[in-house]
C-alpha cells in the first residue's frame, strides 16, 4: 500500500508530572486550584497538553474550555474523533463540579452521558465546552456541557454524575 509520498506529520508536546500538580491542590479548594491553572502558577494537565485544549474560563460552579480541532485529533472517516468532544465535556463538567469542592474533597466521573450532534474538522475553527452544574451533594454532583463553535452552533452536548470523596 502506498502512502502518496512523504504524508507523515510530527507533533510534540511537553507535560508536567500529574502527581505533583495533584499534591499542589491538596490544601487547596477546587475553585483555588483550578484558578492556579488558568493562571499558570501550577501546570495544566497532561490531558490538556495532549488534545491541546485549555480552561478559558473559570467560576463557581461553572467551567469553559477551548480546543481548535486539528488534523491530528482525526478518526480513519476523515473527520475529528467523537473522543475530542467526550474528553472536553468530562473535563469542563468535572471542573465545574471541581470548583464548588472544599479544600481535601475530591471527586470522579461515575458515569458520562455525550450527544454528538456533527462532525468537526480541522476547518471548524475553536470550539468552546461551557458546562454548568447541575447538583452537588454529599456524596455525588451532577452537570451538563455543550461543546459549540463561535457562531454558537452546537457539535456534541453531554452530562455527568461524579463520585464526591470528601475529608
Amino acid at each position: 500500500m502506498s502512502n502518496g509520498g512523504n504524508t507523515a506529520r510530527t507533533r510534540t508536546i511537553t507535560w508536567e508530572d500529574p502527581r505533583a500538580l495533584a499534591e499542589a491542590g491538596r490544601n487547596l479548594s477546587g475553585l483555588e486550584y483550578l484558578r492556579k491553572i488558568v493562571e499558570g502558577s501550577l501546570p495544566r494537565p497532561p490531558i490538556g497538553a495532549l488534545m491541546n485544549f485549555t480552561i478559558a474560563e473559570l467560576s463557581e460552579g461553572r467551567a469553559v474550555f477551548t480546543v481548535e480541532p486539528a488534523e491530528y485529533h482525526y478518526n480513519p472517516i476523515g473527520v475529528v474523533h467523537g473522543g475530542l468532544a467526550a474528553t472536553l465535556l468530562d473535563s469542563a463538567m468535572g471542573c465545574a463540579i471541581h470548583s464548588t469542592l472544599p479544600a481535601g474533597a475530591g471527586y470522579t466521573t461515575l458515569e458520562i452521558k455525550v450527544n454528538f450532534v456533527r462532525p468537526m474538522t480541522a476547518e471548524t475553527g475553536t470550539v468552546r465546552c461551557e458546562a454548568k452544574v447541575i447538583y452537588v451533594g454529599g456524596r455525588t454532583a451532577t452537570a451538563d456541557g455543550r461543546v459549540v463553535d463561535e457562531s454558537g452552533k452546537l457539535y456534541a452536548h453531554g452530562t455527568t454524575t461524579c463520585i464526591i470523596f470528601r475529608p
